[in-house]
């Protein structure tokens, strides 16, 4: 059976403000509003980023070591295949350039999924998205939701409370972590009960028990934060960057929280009509400094995954080195910083696909086809590609 093109393709997401989630979108920080580039009529129609992926595709465990993922390696030279070479991750530092940079997310994925009970022994699973401006308090998904009312507390040990609010605008709900004495637990991404009671909450194709949840964060993860893990990034070792370095690349890092929105389906006729998330993103000043010296010097910015990609992207176009971004990458979007993407293979109709045809031209079809035939693995923990812009392949 095929994975359908409109269930979510399971990594996790971000979201807004006290007011409503997604209403505001300005940080807790409450800074300026999300940045968000024009969405121009791009000619293009949803059903045009639809794609077969059939479940023996998907893969449910990682490879192992990381590095002895595949590669699928589109930076050559030709035309169609001749443009291609079948790799391993562990080539990448013979595949790129003295002079370039590799930048990577350095987010670390919070065990956000919780597993509770009511009273009456019914389960409920909380899924925490984004903490919101009052203290304590995050939008979240609640599942089962009904009778769930506003005020119930559920308890998943001694030390935590999780307290039931008000739905929000998209069926999400905002939910207060509390201690046992009803004070909120501020500092819940990076200590406290959160990490005894949480989970990682890995994507729901991934079917397979995940013994080592180690697998589901990259090697270089510091900043806790997102629902979702950078899932190109997965593929590094601390032997792989060793390589990289003494090759004469140098890695550069910014922290984007990855959520669930990034990976739904896109549902609307036309891509532009898509209503966009935001995310809270950050690009370090040493890896502005970096990039630009990398360009001075005719070098190549290679981006690791496509919330690396965002963040560069929205800090060029706003001038913000940090906030939240909406930025919907699709159809003729002129790429201000990254020349080389290293990225998985994605779901069917989402907003990462038409990023990858943004970037890379209609000839992902091709790519992915082609990966097919060659029994290359989807989605979190599959294989990767590295694919050259537009504006290289012309």
């Amino acid at each position: 059976m095929a994975v359908s093109a409109d269930q979510p393709s399971g990594d996790m997401s971000p979201m807004s403000n006290g007011q409503g989630f997604g209403a505001l979108d300005k940080s807790s920080e409450g800074v300026a509003p999300a940045y968000e580039s024009p969405r121009p009529p791009s000619g293009l129609l949803t059903a045009s980023f639809d794609y077969e992926l059939p479940e023996r595709f998907i893969a449910q465990v990682p490879a192992e070591p990381r590095d002895a993922a595949r590669l699928f390696d589109a930076t050559g030279e030709g035309e169609g295949s001749d443009r291609w070479t079948h790799r391993k991750v562990s080539d990448l530092a013979e595949v790129l350039h003295p002079g370039d940079a590799l930048i990577v997310n350095e987010t670390f994925v919070i065990p956000a999924r919780l597993e509770l009970r009511k009273e009456t022994g019914g389960a409920v699973e909380v899924l925490l998205l984004d903490p919101l401006n009052e203290p304590g308090a995050w939008a979240a998904l609640i599942k089962p939701a009904k009778r769930l009312k506003p005020g119930v507390r559920l308890r998943p040990g001694p030390g935590m409370v999780i307290e039931i609010g008000s739905p929000l605008d998209d069926g999400t709900f905002t939910v207060r972590l509390l201690d046992d004495e009803g004070q909120p637990l501020t500092e819940a991404m990076s200590s406290g009960p959160l990490q005894t009671y949480g989970h990682l909450p890995l994507p729901p194709y991934i079917t397979a028990v995940v013994e080592d949840t180690s697998r589901y964060q990259t090697v270089f993860g510091r900043i806790p934060g997102s629902v979702a893990a950078p899932t190109a990034g997965l593929h590094f070792t601390p032997e792989l960057f060793d390589r990289l370095r003494n090759r004469g690349i140098e890695i550069g890092t910014v922290d984007l929280c990855v959520g669930i929105d990034t990976f739904r389906s896109v549902n609307t006729e036309k891509p532009e009509d898509h209503p966009m998330h935001s995310e809270r993103y950050s690009v370090r000043e040493e890896t502005l400094e970096l990039i630009a010296k990398t360009k001075r010097n005719g070098g190549r910015v290679v981006s690791v995954g496509t919330t690396t990609t965002r963040s560069l992207e929205t800090a060029a176009a706003s001038g913000r080195n940090e906030g939240r971004t909406k930025l919907f990458i699709y159809g003729n979007y002129e790429f201000l910083t990254v020349d080389i993407m290293m990225t998985n293979f994605h779901m069917p109709r989402t907003s990462l696909l038409m990023m990858i045809e943004a970037f890379t031209g209609p000839w992902w079809r091709s790519i992915y086809a082609e990966a097919m035939l060659q029994k290359y693995r989807f989605l979190s923990f599959g294989d990767a590609m590295l694919l050259p812009s537009r504006a290289r392949s012309i």
